[in-house]
């Protein structure tokens, strides 16, 4: 398809202020340039869109926000930079590159995401040339951190080294460029310094995958491994699970699409979504397949309403089927059917294996006496560095374990083995003080939480069952709640939605089980569900699959009071 085509349904709506902008960036120039020169704390609006593109967010410490209104001053502008790690690999230099940048121009933390990215907080404008550039300069980039484009993409970062693994890595090095801007505004931004335009794009670039205005909105891919979804390849846009040959190479990919789990409070129409099959390709297909199904949401997803302009929307409006007609029509190909696959399992490959050690760290928050202890285990060992889609590190290559353990414990950084399957298995967004959109806590509220919920199960005798709690500060989904065994979602300060009923492995959406619980009463409110299935599960049944059988509705009112 034409990349300037646009949906009949479409043409005659107006379009959103962002698409106006992105349209006239001149492919992602706009004015970032010029206003990096001047000595102003924040860049104007139209410039923060297409930071976003760069991997930069315009934020503000929000701790500070009621002090600076009392005493008539500004907010504290503040800049989150993300870096593009694809498959979450990190050689030594590029930690070491980002713990430095952290301490020199961040807020002194180190945050890796569930999208096995690095996030700098607090970085202010005038140091953010200096940031982006020298991460650069550790042979990484920013470019489609964030924005309307296809952002970092996923893969299981366990180091072993089987023929399966090692060919999706392959694919994975040639699939990141395949879905990367053209656009050289990056480049000539920050590591040239070099922006010569006239309000156009010059003449010699074009965008063929993604047009004037890119995709409609954010665009998530992962690849799995049949089997293994530490990466909830379900909550994706586009999921690619890797089947194996007879011989233990890669047959192909079944292809999932739809994935999306950001809505908006008070907004029905808007959902959480997990992926539908949408066929088979074998891998020399692959990544045409990948550009065909984001040419489809650029042509064909909503831009008039970014609520609902992810591609879960499009596949919900049309069908699956008329989904997969575009894209085979725009690939050149048909898709076979998709492939069998095994029962998925929910590895976060922690502890001591063949060839690494998996480091849990809280929320994915390396601060402190943490911080410490991993830079001198990266300077001594010079592992390489893989982040994991639950927020956690694991080193390569690192044979000397007593003298690795050893740097933890005089550092006082608890060893994962000594970490309850409770704790390794949440997570939490950053939420307040730094993302605007959070209405409530999130990572400085789960840590209390999550130990009250420990100790409940523990006393329940279910302190080895593993059982997925997630929670974030808002509707938007960035800790993947809605797929947990149990969610948690803020809905004001102090007060979240309780969810139940998704699967550890992250192929089921939850449900909601109770509205607007304060935080201290969450625990009360877990104990009569948590209770009944020490009590009544069957043989090998999971938290999330029992409140699924017994059924989330029955619970809400067999334990009435309690969920109020």
């Amino acid at each position: 398809m034409d990349v300037d085509s646009k949906d009949e349904t479409q043409a005659t709506e107006e379009l959103s202020k962002v698409e106006r902008t992105k349209a006239a960036s001149a492919h992602l120039r706009g004015t970032i340039a010029a206003e990096l020169e001047e000595a102003t704390p924040t860049f104007t609006e139209e410039a923060g869109t297409l930071l976003k593109f760069h991997g930069v967010y315009q934020q503000d410490d929000r701790d500070r926000r009621k002090e600076a209104r009392a005493k008539g001053l500004d907010k504290h502008h503040q800049m989150m930079i993300r870096t593009r790690i694809p498959g979450g690999v990190v050689s030594p230099e590029g930690y070491l590159a980002h713990d430095r940048i952290a301490g020199e121009w961040g807020n002194g933390t180190l945050r890796v995401t569930t999208r096995q990215d690095f996030q700098l907080h607090g970085v202010l404008k005038g140091d953010l040339h200096a940031g982006v550039h020298a991460i650069n300069e550790a042979l990484m980039t920013t470019l489609g951190g964030c924005g309307d484009q296809n952002r970092n993409i996923m893969f299981c970062p366990a180091p072993a080294q089987d023929r399966l693994r090692g060919e999706v890595r392959a694919l994975l090095a040639q699939l990141v460029p395949a879905l990367t801007p053209s656009t050289r505004a990056y480049h000539e931004i920050w590591i040239d310094g070099e922006v010569v335009h006239d309000g156009k794009p010059p003449a010699d670039e074009t965008e063929d995958l993604y047009g004037e205005s890119y995709l409609p909105r954010k665009f998530k891919t992962a690849l799995a491994l049949d089997g293994d979804n530490c990466v909830d390849v379900y909550a994706n846009d586009l999921g690619l699970v890797a089947i194996a040959d007879r011989e233990g190479g890669l047959a192909g990919f079944n292809v999932l699409v739809g994935g999306g789990l950001g809505r908006t409070a008070n907004k029905p129409e808007t959902f959480p979504a997990i992926a539908q099959p949408l066929g088979f390709v074998t891998p020399d297909r692959a990544i045409a397949v990948s550009r065909a199904v984001v040419a489809v949401q650029r042509d064909h997803g909503d831009r008039a309403n970014r609520r609902h302009a992810r591609l879960k929307y499009l596949v919900h409006d049309r069908g699956l089927d008329w989904f997969r007609a575009q894209v085979e029509a725009e690939a050149g190909f048909q898709l076979q059917r998709p492939r069998p696959m095994r029962r998925l399992q929910m590895h976060d490959h922690l502890g001591w294996n063949q060839g690494w050690y998996g480091l849990y760290v809280e929320n994915g928050r390396i601060e402190g006496s943490l911080r410490d202890a991993l830079r001198e285990a990266v300077e001594r060992f010079r592992p390489a560095v893989y982040l994991t889609g639950q927020q956690n590190v694991l080193l390569a290559g690192i044979e000397d374990r007593r003298g690795l353990e050893a740097i933890f414990r005089k550092h006082g950084v608890p060893l994962t083995e000594e970490i309850s399957p409770t704790l390794r298995n949440s997570m939490a967004c950053p939420a307040l003080p730094t993302c605007g959109l959070a209405v409530a806590e999130s990572e400085r509220a789960l840590p209390g939480l999550i130990r009250q919920i420990e100790a409940l199960v523990r006393g329940l005798g279910l302190e080895d069952e593993q059982i997925s709690y997630r929670m974030t500060g808002c509707p938007n989904g960035c800790a993947r709640p809605y797929l947990g065994d149990v969610g948690f979602v803020g809905t004001t300060l102090g007060k979240y939605d309780v969810y139940l009923g998704g699967d550890f492995t992250g192929t089921r959406l939850n449900r909601l089980f109770a509205r607007n619980v304060r935080l201290a009463e969450i625990p009360a409110l877990l104990e009569g569900p948590l209770s009944a299935f020490g009590a009544e599960r069957q043989a090998g049944e999971g938290f999330g699959d029992w409140c699924e059988r017994v059924g989330v509705d029955s619970l809400r009112e067999r334990f009435e009071e309690a969920a109020g």
